[in-house]
């Protein structure tokens, strides 16, 4: 997992002004690997679509993964006679290489990608860039998991759709529905902080873009699909949930140990309402509460298994004691990450020692309420030790939250941010490009690829004849397969 800064943050949203009509505002990629046989049927009828429908100028980018057939030749042919179609080849494989390759190098505002199968209805294609259009939202994906998506597959990808996007809400307590459906689409300037801290160069790169913009604060809509599955995908179904999992191992570990340089997106728009300043109402309370709430109930009850399994063995004060220091440095651990944020090693140790402080507050009135039993009755029953720890813990409990907030993790916006934090940025539309200037360039952006020739076409483009764009990646191959939709 990549460490490293993100490139800067994110402007407020707006709403992407109307452009001439040679200035592409979508940017809809298809990566190919071997697709000589579906590539033209599906260029002709995503490009008849858009011409009729789309009310923006728009751009088809044929994203060719090192294909060892006809691909190349089919895709330029089609670049040659279509308006608005360009080709873009890399020599390496990888779905996720290619997106990251294209969408760095993208002029367009707004950037999608759709499977060359075109399972996916492309009547949903209007409302799912709609959004970031409007700047409503940063990201937008194709459910075909929601309860009005109407779907034909078989049971057995019905079942590892299903059974995966059941994985990553256990495992990464991920909210979106579907993270596989070949049908995404994201805001250029979205892009351009995300990307770079993606990992992942195949399959597993939808996924891990989707929950590292969720942990961030961005906002993700979701628009229900009719798909109807392709029963010629040649997708090895065992390597590519293979290659998942360990994808879904490798960004748990990461958020787990806070590596990812997050905080740079999270809450980077000036009109989140949440910071508004508005007198008499706490920052973050309510969520912060609930955080404290759930982390307590769960360190309480571990706390009671300890003390359950801890008292056989010792008296009840030393089992307790033990017990509560145990609980409690996980307890501190979980509130400085889920409830109030902080991530990274800095001043973990601090936060540990006082919360130590607290755990010895607690201490003193869970042992002084087992003391107080012990003077009133020589021999308390179990139960009767429980429902008192349980009380006193109760108390503990309100005491600790408010040492936390005022004392271990103060809220410290008002004063100096630190040099990490995210800063609102002015709004930078992409600028309008002029009938002969290129309309791919190299950026700091995507550092990785080298573009060479690239002209877009036509009145949905820049430039009279589309060219071909050739990129030489050199991102290591790491799992790759074809292009067609994985699902």
């Amino acid at each position: 997992m990549r460490t490293d800064s993100s490139p800067g943050t994110l402007p407020a949203r707006e709403h992407l002004p109307a452009t001439d009509a040679g200035t592409p505002v979508l940017d809809v990629v298809i990566p190919v690997y071997n697709e000589e046989k579906d590539l033209q049927p599906c260029v002709r009828r995503l490009h008849g679509h858009l011409t009729r429908t789309f009310p923006y100028a728009f751009r088809i980018t044929i994203a060719d993964n090192a294909s060892t057939d006809t691909t190349p030749q089919v895709s330029a042919r089609l670049a040659a006679e279509l308006p608005g179609v360009t080709s873009f080849r890399l020599e390496q494989k990888g779905r996720g290489r290619a997106l990251r390759t294209v969408w760095s190098a993208s002029d367009a505002p707004v950037l999608a990608y759709m499977d060359v199968d075109l399972s996916t209805d492309l009547n949903a294609l209007l409302p799912l860039v709609a959004p970031l259009i409007s700047g409503h939202s940063d990201l937008a994906i194709g459910s075909r998991l929601a309860r009005s998506s109407r779907v034909v597959r078989g049971p057995k990808r019905e079942f590892i759709s299903r059974a995966y996007n059941l994985i990553l809400r256990g495992s990464l307590q991920a909210r979106f529905s579907d993270a596989q459906c070949g049908f995404k689409a994201i805001r250029r300037d979205v892009a351009q902080v995300l990307l770079p801290l993606v990992e992942d160069t195949g399959w597993f790169f939808d996924t891990e873009m989707l929950v590292l913009a969720e942990r961030a604060g961005l906002r993700i809509h979701e628009v229900p699909v009719d798909w109807v599955d392709d029963p010629d995908s040649t997708v090895h179904l065992v390597k590519t949930a293979t290659d998942d999992l360990k994808g879904v191992w490798r960004v748990g570990k990461a958020l787990a140990s806070g590596s990812l340089p997050l905080d740079r997106l999270a809450r980077p728009f000036g009109d989140d309402p949440r910071d508004r300043d508005l007198q008499g109402v706490p920052r973050g309370l309510a969520r912060q509460l609930v955080g404290f709430c759930v982390v307590g109930g769960l360190s309480t009850l571990f706390y009671l298994l300890l003390y359950t399994g801890f008292r056989p063995f010792m008296d009840s004060q030393f089992a307790n004691a033990l017990a509560l220091l145990v609980s409690a440095i996980a307890n501190t651990a979980a509130n400085r990450r889920l409830t109030f944020g902080v991530r990274g090693r800095d001043r973990a140790v601090r936060h540990q020692a006082q919360g130590l402080v607290v755990f010895g507050i607690g201490l003193a009135l869970t042992s002084g309420s087992l003391g107080a039993l012990n003077a009133a009755t020589s021999s308390p029953s179990h139960s009767t030790e429980l429902a008192v720890l349980i009380a006193a813990n109760l108390a503990a409990t309100v005491l600790r939250f408010l040492l936390f907030r005022a004392w271990v993790f103060p809220d410290r916006r008002d004063g100096a941010a630190p040099a990490a934090s995210a800063v609102v940025a002015s709004h930078d539309p992409a600028p309008a490009t002029s009938p002969t200037s290129p309309v791919y360039a190299t950026t700091p952006s995507a550092p990785s690829a080298y573009v060479t020739t690239q002209y877009a076409t036509g009145p949905h483009a820049t430039g009279p004849h589309a060219t071909t764009a050739h990129v030489t990646a050199p991102y290591k191959a790491r799992g790759d397969h074809d292009s067609r939709d994985a699902r």
